[in-house]
């Protein structure tokens, strides 16, 4: 994992700000004894996906730690309202990843639409030439109607890739103003509205209590026939048993890269449906993305030891609203 967020030059530039301490070979440092040893007198911990959380009994063994860095996005798993008290600190590297997923889902979209599943599907199951071109009608973005829920950085990003390629866009977020949509040039709708009109819907939000389960079996039916459904955020947006349900029909065409049970298990029904397009939880780890967070880890780190404003802070009161 270091290697994949810090290229030589930023291992450098990390090495430069103070003592670094690296975890034991094979140790484990999702293991709370092996954190806690680890910070003892540590003033910043830098964090990946597996660390384990800043509990009572890490903070209680890392007295002298302030900063949290960390190399992802959403927080939620490290921190705890012990450590905020505690006076920790935190910050994230979650714009590194933006147009990473936003290139992914358009990537994602563009494969939908022209069907490329269905054909790689059938093309590599034995099906005759001939009838491995039967699919549903193809479709090009240019001019599509594409709805997108969640302006988020990653919403944003994809936004911008579709808008670009001459799709119309809309949204669904209800922290987006209207002189937001404007400057983006989308359209705010609800979602119903959103489902029923869009050829493809791609999501884009946070989990948080209004939008856990908000793509179920009545949601997934406002959708045309032959439409379109790409899932680069958060499992839990939509019901899975619902979505298989519904894709069992064949009426609609799914991407997913996130799911319920991860990793996905190898005789899940999605693996083997020809309507499905799958990636294994990957739309942020382009060599790019993890770069780019690396860079801000450590420029965040510098910023901190020298009393500077944090550019990525979060405070307590974000976690909330963080997916």
């Amino acid at each position: 994992m270091r290697r994949l967020f810090f290229e030589p030059a930023a291992w450098d530039a990390l090495a430069a700000l103070g003592r670094l301490r690296l975890p034991p070979t094979g140790a484990d440092v999702g293991d709370e004894r092996v954190l806690a040893e680890l910070l003892a007198d540590a003033d910043v911990v830098v964090t990946a996906w597996g660390t384990h959380r800043l509990s009572a009994a890490v903070l209680a063994a890392a007295p002298r730690l302030r900063l949290l860095a960390h190399t992802g996005a959403t927080v939620k798993p490290f921190v705890t309202p012990e450590s905020f008290a505690h006076g920790v600190r935190v910050t994230q590297a979650g714009d590194a990843m933006g147009y990473a997923v936003g290139e992914q889902a358009l990537a994602l979209t563009l494969a939908l639409l022209h069907r490329v599943h269905r054909f790689d599907h059938a093309l590599r199951t034995g099906v005759d030439w001939e009838r491995a071109k039967d699919v549903p009608p193809r479709r090009e973005l240019r001019g599509a109607t594409v709805g997108v829920v969640g302006a988020s950085r990653t919403g944003r990003a994809y936004l911008g890739l579709v808008r670009a390629l001459g799709a119309e866009v809309l949204v669904v977020d209800p922290l987006l103003t209207d002189a937001a949509a404007a400057d983006l040039g989308v359209t705010r709708v609800g979602l119903d509205d959103l489902l029923t009109r869009s050829r493809v819907v791609s999501l884009h939000a946070p989990v948080l209590p209004a939008t856990t389960g908000m793509i179920g079996a009545r949601e997934l039916a406002l959708l045309p026939d032959g439409g379109l459904l790409v899932n680069t955020a958060r499992p839990a947006l939509v019901d899975e048993a619902a979505l298989l349900a519904e894709l069992r029909t064949g009426r609609i065409d799914a991407a997913l890269d996130v799911f319920d049970a991860e990793p996905l298990p190898v005789d899940h029904p999605l693996r083997h449906l020809p309507n499905v397009l799958l990636t294994p939880h990957e739309a942020a780890g382009t060599v790019e993305s993890r770069r780019r967070a690396g860079a801000i880890v450590v420029d965040e780190i510098d910023r901190f030891l020298r009393g500077a404003a944090l550019r990525h802070e979060i405070r307590p009161e974000q976690l909330d609203t963080m997916g």
